[in-house]
Formats: C-alpha cells, sequence, structure tokens
C-alpha cells in the first residue's frame, strides 16, 4: 500500500481531506524516523513497535495477543 492510499484510507475514517490525512501520516512517519535516529525504539500501539538494534538495524515487534 502506498501513501497516497493510506492518506485516503484516513481521510475517508476520520472525515479530513486526504491531505490533510497526508500531512498527519507525514507527521506520524517523521516521528517514528526521529525516535529512531535518536536510539530510541518507536510505538504503534495496536501493532507493535520498531527498535533499533546496536547494528544499525531496526526491527519491527509486533504486538502479542496477550499484550493488548
Amino acid at each position: 500500500m502506498k501513501k497516497p492510499e493510506i492518506a485516503r484510507r484516513i481521510a475517508r475514517r476520520s472525515g479530513l481531506t486526504s491531505a490533510e490525512a497526508a500531512d498527519q501520516l507525514d507527521r506520524v512517519v517523521n516521528e517514528i524516523l526521529s525516535s529512531l535516529r535518536r536510539g530510541q525504539a518507536a510505538d504503534l500501539p495496536g501493532l507493535g513497535r520498531f527498535r533499533p538494534t546496536p547494528g544499525g538495524v531496526i526491527r519491527f515487534e509486533q504486538e502479542r495477543e496477550e499484550d493488548l
């Protein structure tokens, strides 16, 4: 799925315009990247967590059902 499609879905479900949804999506992605660049994990509630490793690799850890 590409960014425009994600933004359209966000817009449909939230009542935002496609442009507003795209801006919010950009903001979330930039926050995640900023956290990872600082060596911090970035949570996606209900989905999981991006976590940087000491070797510079970024891993995604999916939330387990019992964590919800």
